[in-house]
């Protein structure tokens, strides 16, 4: 791709850390006494910067969460690159708060304490296990009635066999035995052995010619060319201009890539329409009754960090076509920088028929073709792996799609069936679970004087007025206060919800805006009174709507690893504040639901969810008419 002129200042308040900025972010906390031998970062991330900061005087602020192995209290670090000092140090009673998130380094602990605890060797030789040959997976504990787990580091392992280093463990789990571990004081507190099963025998190595056959021959290559490059241009290394679309790519090791700044050029006017959208909080509730995984709900955003396990992606394997990559620059547990090379891929695609019409009257013949600017990363989370898609159009639109795909978390399948359990293989089992997704959008349609209504569709009754009974119509009704701007999808009426700005209008005098298009999915379907239910009750419901407030960035409040809930969203809409024509944020809950079928078993193909955003009267007419003939066509021109 041809060189940009970088027309921005080299640290715009939305560019990408980078590697001098996380290594003095390191140093300021060293200084400050606050990284030293037993202290980790389980978070650091770039700040916002504040709404409205006149330019030039952007502060570059980072946020660190600080864990302390040695049992310490965990510390939430404000820091400023700008002027090298801490802003703010705040000690966290985790008893209250909830943990930090899951560290790297505590994977090994759990399974280097069970390799020597007697009970947990008395299950493995009861089951005739080698326990080098037992993989544990280390997973987030949740809040349950366990009162002794309150104020301590818990992760909870469940074994799996390996036969040998490239078997797929997960063909084989070690079910009706789990062990529960404090990783600061390196004790494991219980270790539960409620019956042995028998472990599944049959490998899942999905590359083993005995799975896979002969490989197929018939596939003749697909090469998308560009030889003029691509259509958009990057500047200032992550600000992005495509087909009248603006905006800047950034990226945090919790919320993965995150937009900025999404406007359209419409005229003479550039009129935003997005402040900040993100994929803000990931629940994996699972639906297996058993004591040994009854407790398995992964938030694989706020416990995990979604960010920090994006894949380097590969040319042709990963990204086909015209690719341009950005490389992000994260923090390691150390607070030394770590670049995720590749980490984020831009390309276009064509999207087939934009606008087609052959008019018998006129004798003109037109078609335009669609094409879509695609931002994604790729991230894996211990057996899944999701890839989280952007996806803008011609014409306005904006959709996410999330892409679900790895290995699906495996059990026994019990002898008789169960309730709760899909077999994938003889004896080997899946439990239902849901992949529930929030996704955070600071809307900002034509400024801050936004609001939002919830359309439903009416059928007319027969009668006076409607005497042959065609008629139908609609029923929009203002969300006005967050008490009232909780809201569940109901596909029977086509709900749908358009955020406005009351004090922009089209020629037609109607309110410009965009409206949200859910998938009608369920959402979560553990019981209300449930833990998850109250720990992720963002995904009790469709959406959200609250006043934008600069501290509520996650759904489900800072800290989420053992929290017992009620922190985020449940807490940012008691305040009930008003709507109407205010800067607002939307929260849209949308997942899959996950019956495992025997075609997901060794390998998943790849499922997706998403929503869209499309404009709604946000134009004066069709956006996409001064989109020209493909030039692929002969001639320059379609049908003549």
């Amino acid at each position: 791709m041809p060189a940009q002129t970088d027309t921005r200042a080299p640290f715009s308040p939305y560019s990408l850390a980078t590697e001098a900025e996380i290594t003095a972010v390191q140093g300021i906390l060293r200084t400050a006494g606050l990284l030293g031998e037993t202290r980790r970062i389980a978070y650091l991330g770039l700040v916002d910067p504040a709404r409205n900061a006149p330019a030039g005087s952007e502060d570059r602020r980072f946020r660190v969460f600080l864990h302390d192995v040695s049992g310490g209290r965990p510390t939430d670090v404000t820091v400023s690159v700008s002027s090298g000092a801490v802003i703010s140090a705040v000690e966290l009673d985790t008893a209250v708060t909830g943990e930090l998130p899951v560290l790297e380094e505590e994977f090994e602990v759990v399974e280097q304490l069970l390799a020597t605890d007697d009970r947990w060797l008395k299950a493995l030789a009861d089951r005739g296990l080698d326990v080098g040959k037992v993989r544990v997976a280390p997973l987030s504990a949740g809040v349950f009635e366990y009162a002794e787990e309150k104020g301590r580091r818990i992760l909870r392992g469940l074994a799996f066999v390996q036969d040998f280093p490239e078997d797929s463990a997960w063909a084989h789990p070690v079910d009706g035995l789990v062990a529960y571990v404090d990783v600061v004081s390196k004790e494991v507190t219980q270790v539960l052995d409620t019956a042995v099963f028998p472990v599944p025998a049959e490998h899942g190595n999905y590359t083993d010619p005995e799975l896979t056959g002969p490989l197929r021959t018939t596939q003749k290559p697909i090469n998308i060319t560009q030889p003029d490059g691509p259509s958009f241009t990057v500047s200032g290394g992550n600000h992005i201009e495509w087909e009248k679309w603006s905006l800047d790519v950034g990226f945090d090791v919790r919320e993965g890539v995150v937009l900025h700044n999404l406007a359209f050029q419409d005229g003479d006017r550039l009129r935003p329409v997005i402040n900040r959208a993100s994929i803000a909080e990931m629940v994996v509730p699972y639906g297996d009754p058993s004591p040994i995984r009854s407790w398995q709900n992964y938030f694989d955003t706020g416990e995990y960090l979604v960010g920090q396990y994006a894949n380097s992606l590969e040319l042709g394997c990963d990204c086909l076509g015209e690719i341009t990559y950005l490389s992000p620059v994260i923090s390691d547990a150390f607070g030394n920088p770590r670049e995720i090379r590749n980490g984020i891929c831009m390309h276009e695609e064509d999207w087939g028929i934009l606008a087609k019409h052959s008019d018998l009257w006129t004798g003109i013949n037109y078609t335009r073709r669609n094409r879509r600017l695609v931002i994604s990363f790729f991230t894996t989370i211990g057996n899944y792996d999701y890839g989280f898609y952007w996806y803008l159009y011609l014409d306005g639109t904006i959709e996410f799609e999330a892409k679900a795909t790895g290995v699906v978390f495996t059990s026994a399948y019990p002898e008789g069936g169960s309730a709760n359990i899909s077999q994938l293989a003889p004896g080997l089992g899946a439990p239902y679970h849901q992949h529930l997704f929030s996704a955070r959008l600071d809307m900002a349609i034509d400024g801050l004087t936004n609001r939002v209504e919830e359309e439903d569709v009416v059928r007319q009754p027969m009668g006076d007025g409607n005497e042959r009974g065609n008629a139908f119509s609609r029923k929009r009704t203002v969300l006005s206060r967050e008490s009232e701007a909780v809201r569940e999808a109901d596909a029977r009426s086509g709900r749908t919800w358009i955020i406005s700005n009351p004090e922009s209008r089209n020629r037609l005098e109607e309110p410009v805006g965009y409206k949200l298009h859910a998938h009608n999915q369920p959402t979560l379907l553990a019981d209300p009174e449930s833990s998850i239910a109250r720990r992720a009750a963002f995904a009790t419901k469709d959406l959200w709507v609250t006043r934008f407030a600069e501290d509520e960035r996650y759904p489900t409040g800072d800290f989420v690893n053992q929290h017992a809930g009620g922190a985020g969203l449940p807490a940012y809409v008691a305040q009930d504040r008003d709507l109407d024509g205010q800067d607002i944020v939307l929260w849209h809950t949308f997942g899959l639901t996950h019956f495992p079928r025997p075609e997901d078993w060794p390998i998943m193909p790849v499922d997706t969810v998403g929503f869209k955003l499309r404009p709604e009267g946000f134009f004066d007419r069709s956006p996409v008419l001064d989109v020209p003939a493909s030039a692929q066509a002969p001639g320059g021109h379609c049908h003549g």
